[in-house]
């Protein structure tokens, strides 16, 4: 079992950039696909972001494509999303994530077993 906490969330303006952390413990970090998702108010959760066991393999939503890399440090057991170009759209709780298994795809439809408690981001226009 691996526990999952998000940080680095906060208020930023269109156009400005956040970085956010997810600090993994618990079973070799190593060992998990990590992934990010995200819930605006009223919508359902969707995935943002997702990268490999070693960081060989990243895969983006189409919305974020361009804007937001993904990226991660096996030695310091944390996963990053590196957001840029922020838009009033990209407002919601960021999520991290964690799985044993490979990936369903498309990745739309990826369950993740383990989630973080979320941070919030908010950009104002």
């Amino acid at each position: 079992q691996v526990q999952l906490e998000e940080s680095g969330g906060g208020l930023v303006q269109a156009g400005d950039s956040l970085r956010l952390s997810c600090a993994a413990s618990g079973r070799t970090f190593s060992s998990y696909v990590m992934g990010w998702f995200r819930q605006a108010p009223g919508k359902e959760r969707e995935f943002v972001a997702a990268i490999s066991r070693w960081s060989m393999s990243t895969y983006f939503a189409d919305s974020v494509k361009g804007r937001f890399t993904i990226s991660r440090d096996n030695a310091r057991n944390t996963v990053y999303l590196q957001m840029n170009s922020l838009k009033p759209e990209d407002t919601a709780v960021y999520f991290c994530a964690a799985d044993l298994q490979t990936p369903t795809y498309p990745l739309s439809t990826w369950t993740p077993r383990y989630w973080g408690q979320g941070t919030q981001v908010t950009v104002s226009s």
